[in-house]
């Protein structure tokens, strides 16, 4: 059974919690309209420490996942998965919480806010000296009783089950426990006021410093140079460093303090590695100390929206699968911005990874976005960021990098071949993962189903499904106005399966056809020429409108990734948590055969059963639930 005030009071509120602000916002409305100007109006005050305080944490999020930045600088090797994404998910709280308080404050004694000058350096003076003498002290032995019995299980505990610490991990605490740390907060600034000393400097600034040094101790990222300690020792018993307050979750019997170490000393709980480990961790700092990925997955930006889908953008955004929402709207502007920056920088950078079975996986980026793709005078560039890419992965020794959908498109690079040709000796192994794709989709395909149509059809993918399925004696209607490349493939396959091949080259052609697999979008008026119950199979990026509501629609080739995966904490674009697009999975599944081949180019037929069984074997599983669990 839960203790007494360990959950919130409107924790079953969900997202209406926002609503409790109401009031606030309402006051503020009101003032404006009646009397014509915002002068005096405490609620206004309020609200724009609740934005500033939100928009702290919101940044130093940005910062720490930022892996492009951090990664020779991060204390915890892990990453955050979705299980700490979840139980932080409503780390918020606590400004809500003293925004009520302040509330309630001001409502009591209004001039509290209002009637006080901008700055007083007296006022700076004593709640320094009250912070140091009252706040910290206090803060150390209250943070002490509730690392013992009943206090930690009921409570602390929640804050230590965080695995590897973030921003968020500072705010994620029981309703107790924010109430202590709000009298914390409160003793400075209501004391400094009592004496005649308040002002709005303090107001706003002590609790945005104070919340700036919570984010720093948690941020998993040493970001306190070594020099500063070594030109003033004195300092390191003043200020905490991220190294100092991680050893506080590693060994919880140490390391108690606010900010200043001091109080650790003067009581005998200073942990004896603080000042090594700092130094270590400090003197490492822009060196690549990290370990070396066994599998990187280069992916590519969609569009403009669809860039804020990182962790270092909303982290909670990106534990779900993409979809548009309203808050994109006005992001859109600033992630433009950075788009343009983007181009400039020009350079592939870490966005996510995690581990299986112990080895490391890493997604990387191309700083381009899908239209750029399609524009003639582009290619080269693209094609010399995926080359540096491959380049540098070979010389970091890793042993599989997978191109994802664009990276590995047949016009830009023949499927990755180009790079293969280009450098004959590389040891790190260029996948395009394409096999397992059209494993999966092939799979899809109920047993029973003699006809399909098929768009897309000369292109790797589509050539090979085609051979594939006449093999089965499926026949198939390819969409084409090629038909030296339809007989190019036709001629592939062996004599007795090439009746199954027919040519089409209207959409028409397909209206007695309730299988239709999707290589190449279309429209909504060209899906309109299906017949009532077709199933829209596709491989195409992005994903086709689901336009006709007496149609099913099937999802993008995916797989999802073993159950033994650790530290994945974002969703690949629209994929459900934990699973992947088919041709990373692809990947994944290479590195775990220990096979040592490319896969570049045209599509081994022959290989498409090989690759979909080894999948099943390490546990990567079909997520449609057409796909049939064993092998074709």
């Amino acid at each position: 059974m839960a203790g007494p005030l360990s959950a919130w009071p409107w924790e079953n509120l969900g997202v209406y919690k926002y609503l409790l602000y109401g009031p606030l916002l309402g006051k503020v409305l009101y003032t404006r309209t009646q009397e014509g100007s915002f002068k005096g109006d405490w609620c206004l005050h309020i609200l724009i420490i609740c934005i500033a305080r939100a928009l702290l944490h919101q940044l130093w999020n940005s910062f720490v996942n930022m892996l492009f930045l951090t990664r020779t600088r991060r204390i915890n090797r892990q990453g955050y998965d979705f299980k700490q994404i979840d139980k932080e998910w409503d780390w918020d709280n606590f400004i809500l919480l003293q925004a009520l308080i302040a509330s309630i404050s001001c409502y009591i004694y209004p001039p509290f806010i209002v009637n006080v000058p901008l700055w007083n350096t007296k006022g700076f003076i004593t709640i320094l000296t009250l912070h140091v003498g009252i706040s910290e002290p206090l803060y150390y032995w209250v943070h002490r009783c509730f690392h013992k019995g009943y206090l930690f299980t009921q409570y602390h505990s929640t804050h230590h089950s965080s695995p590897v610490l973030h921003p968020y991990t500072g705010a994620n605490a029981t309703f107790l426990e924010h109430l202590a740390l709000s009298t914390v907060i409160g003793i400075p600034i209501i004391g400094s006021h009592m004496m005649g000393y308040g002002s709005r400097s303090i107001i706003y600034g002590y609790p945005l410093v104070f919340d700036f040094l919570r984010c720093l101790g948690h941020s998993n990222v040493e970001v306190v140079p070594l020099q500063l300690f070594e030109t003033l020792p004195f300092l390191r018993y003043l200020l905490y460093t991220p190294t100092y307050h991680s050893l506080h979750h590693t060994d919880t019997g140490t390391n108690f303090c606010l900010f200043m170490p001091f109080f650790d000393a003067i009581w005998k709980t200073l942990n004896n590695k603080s000042w090594e480990l700092h130094r270590k961790l400090s003197s490492d700092a822009g060196k690549d100390r990290r370990t070396i990925p066994d599998f990187v997955f280069l992916a590519h930006v969609v569009d403009v929206s669809s860039s804020i889908h990182a962790p270092f953008v909303i982290r909670s955004y990106a534990s779900l699968p993409y979809q548009m929402r309203l808050f994109l709207l006005f992001c859109w502007p600033s992630a433009f911005i950075v788009m343009l920056m983007m181009w400039v920088w020009s350079k592939t950078f870490l966005v996510s990874f995690y581990n299986l079975r112990g080895r490391l996986h890493e997604t990387w980026s191309v700083p381009r976005f899908g239209f750029q793709y399609f524009l003639p005078f582009a290619k080269e560039g693209i094609n010399k960021h995926i080359e540096q890419a491959i380049l540098r992965a070979d010389r970091l020794g890793v042993k599989i990098i997978s191109l994802a959908a664009l990276n590995k498109n047949e016009a830009l690079n023949g499927g990755g071949t180009l790079f293969v040709n280009k450098h004959p000796n590389l040891r790190v192994r260029v996948v395009h993962g394409n096999t397992l794709t059209a494993a999966v989709i092939l799979n899809e395909i109920p047993e029973d189903v003699k006809e399909v149509f098929l768009t897309g059809a000369t292109s790797k993918l589509g050539r090979a499904i085609a051979l594939y399925l006449s093999q089965r004696r499926v026949r198939v209607l390819m969409l084409t106005s090629s038909t030296e490349r339809f007989e190019k493939i036709q001629k592939e396959a062996p004599l007795e399966y090439q009746s199954y091949f027919v040519q089409v080259t209207k959409y028409q052609a397909a209206r007695s056809c309730k299988t239709w697999i999707v290589g190449k979008w279309i429209t909504p008026r060209e899906q309109s020429w299906a017949p009532t119950g077709t199933h829209f199979h596709q491989f195409v990026v992005p994903p086709i409108f689901s336009f006709r509501r007496d149609c099913t629609y099937g999802d993008l080739a995916a797989m999802r990734l073993p159950d033994d995966v650790q530290g994945l904490g974002n969703c690949e674009y629209t994929m459900d948590r934990g699973v992947v697009h088919a041709c990373h999975a692809g990947g994944v599944v290479h590195l775990l055969e220990g096979w040592t081949h490319h896969e570049v180019g045209a599509l081994d037929v022959d290989r498409i059963d090989v690759v979909w069984n080894a999948a099943l074997k390490h546990g990567l599983k079909p997520v449609s639930n057409s796909i049939k669990q064993n092998s074709m």
